[in-house]
């Protein structure tokens, strides 16, 4: 394993520490598992973070090392989770926060370096030779460390670097301001220099583990090639969807377009630049990944479909400790709650306006049913002022109530049914987590929502409909199968179910049995740059690859 880490960690410095914020998070020079948390645990609570505190617990075994990557660290003011005994060290990096680039100094630039990048680039705009671009990446990390011939300070002063630059924009640009071109390059390449810097620091582990692709999963890629540790990826929601969702109803993308040069099924130019950048760092993060994880067989092949390699993929659902949360319905009072309870951040992806939409048509047939918003509003609190301003315009102060965080072992017993409204989810935490307390619930047709409602085909199925399921953003139906399953038969029956279901198929003990193998196989693993580099050493001295190469030549 490489001992650079153990050189550079004990110097470096959290960048939080020089903001205000607290310097004495743990530090160590080497742990069992790296694991690499983009905008989630210890400091934003939700599903993915609660599924990352659970995942550490369940190892008492294991020393984890926690590398967190965020925007800005007043985006962060506090955490969210207290950290586990077994966590040594947590290092935080801010993406949005970075220093001034490095002083000028005029340059040619290697040629050779930015023809590959040219042609990197090609290959990613030719849906065909996708994958291929992500191995070339690979072959070009080395080319991103400070000094590499692609290198910020190559990138922004380099004659070559403009030369490129503005040859990309003349062929390929449809927007016609080469201002907004230029800055929107920089800003888009400026967090992989610092992601290239954080992974020459990193502790010395014997696994990397990322829970999504995106910046950590490119992390977790220079981190892998530059340490020879294997990489395992925990994908939850499938990143890149989730991104384009982001860009598409993004304000700060300009389209500098007029509008007889738009064309309305074509995205604007820095749109589809910015989706394409994120698709190239999942595909360098599939590449690099020794195993690659969904949470239900659709984000799995949804995976394939976005370059994973079918043979490094594999399913590993979600599971809940019923131990803790069983228990839980015996707290629940007589009768069923007219409570309507929806826990989660209050950010556009839960698409919490539809929710409170429904509720004007549950409280006329309802009078006596509430709306209870469980979750933070600080991630974006724009939106989650326009949600308050849209229960006032429609005069539900009285039955939509926002709680913000709340512990679920406190609210499951006093909710009737859970709902979720999003416009994109993989597999919900939080459904199974009632489920487990005993509230059924109503959901948006997302991931694998429609599996946990209603089962798999066969003996999951043959359990019942543990609540109900309708299409995205139709606040009427929403409505219309909540009010449903609160009648009395309906609702005790979906909550058989629910509890069936859970036990049989969700619990913590599977899950957490699952990655203890995954786990188990890869620190056992041998150092991986050595065994890449045997293997390299004995292919170029096989005398039918040689003559291979004879021929071609």
């Amino acid at each position: 394993m490489s001992t650079s880490a153990n050189k550079t960690t004990s110097a470096k410095t959290n960048a939080a520490t020089s903001a205000g914020y607290p310097n004495d998070l743990p530090r160590a020079q080497s742990a069992d598992i790296g694991l690499l948390l983009e905008g989630t645990f210890p400091y934003v609570s939700g599903g993915v973070s609660s599924w990352v505190n659970q995942v550490i617990r369940a190892f008492p075994e294991y020393t984890f090392a926690l590398c967190f990557l965020g925007s800005r660290p007043q985006d962060y003011p506090k955490q969210s989770y207290p950290l586990p005994d077994n966590v040594v060290h947590l290092e935080n990096h801010y993406l949005y926060d970075f220093p001034p680039p490095p002083m000028v100094q005029r340059q040619q630039g290697d040629a050779h370096a930015f023809g590959r990048s040219a042609e990197l680039h090609e290959h990613l705009r030719n849906p065909a030779m996708r994958n291929a671009a992500g191995r070339m990446l690979k072959d070009m990390l080395a080319d991103l460390r400070p000094g590499g011939a692609l290198g910020e300070d190559a990138f922004l002063y380099s004659k070559e670097a403009w030369a490129y630059l503005t040859d990309q924009y003349r062929q390929f640009c449809t927007d016609p301001s080469f201002v907004d071109y230029f800055w929107t390059v920089r800003i888009m390449h400026k967090p992989l220099w610092q992601l290239a810097q954080i992974a020459e620091g990193l502790p010395d582990v014997r696994v990397f583990h990322t829970v999504s692709t995106g910046y950590a999963g490119f992390l977790g890629a220079l981190a892998r090639y530059r340490h020879g540790r294997p990489l395992l990826v925990s994908e939850h929601g499938i990143y890149t969807k989730e991104r384009k969702i982001d860009l598409f109803q993004s304000q700060w993308i300009r389209d500098n377009r007029t509008i007889f040069e738009r064309d309305v099924a074509q995205i604007g130019y820095f749109r589809d630049l910015w989706v394409r950048f994120f698709e190239t760092l999942g595909r360098v993060c599939y590449d690099a990944a020794h195993d690659i994880i969904a949470l239900y067989e659709g984000n799995r092949r949804r995976q394939i479909i976005d370059g994973a390699p079918d043979a490094k993929t594999a399913s590993i659902p979600n599971g809940v400790n019923l131990t803790r949360l069983a228990p839980l319905r015996a707290q629940r009072a007589p009768g069923v709650p007219k409570t309507l309870c929806l826990i989660g951040r209050v950010v556009p992806i839960k698409d919490i306006k539809t929710f409170v939409r429904a509720m004007l048509t549950v409280v006329r047939e309802m009078p006596d049913a509430e709306a209870w918003i469980a979750g933070p509003e600080d991630e974006d609190p724009s939106y989650a002022s326009e949600c308050r301003a849209l229960v006032e315009s429609l005069g539900l102060q009285d039955k939509v109530k926002f709680l913000g965080f709340q512990k679920i072992d406190e609210l499951l017993p006093k909710c009737g049914v859970l709902v979720l409204s999003s416009i994109s989810e993989a597999l919900p935490l939080v459904v199974l987590e009632g489920f487990a307390a005993g509230v059924p619930s109503v959901t948006t047709d997302v991931g694998s929502c429609r599996q946990l409602i209603y089962g798999l085909e066969g003996d999951d199925a043959a359990l019942g409909a543990a609540g109900r399921v309708v299409q995205i953003a139709d606040p009427r139906a929403l409505a219309d199968a909540a009010l449903d399953l609160f009648a009395e038969a309906n609702w005790h029956a979906a909550q058989r179910a629910g509890i069936a279901r859970v036990e049989r198929y969700y619990t913590q003990e599977q899950m957490i049995g699952s990655y203890r193998t995954l786990y188990q196989r890869l620190t056992a693993l041998p150092d991986l740059a050595d065994a890449e580099d045997t293997a390299a050493h004995a292919h170029a001295h096989d005398p039918a690859h040689a003559a291979h190469g004879r021929e071609e030549a």
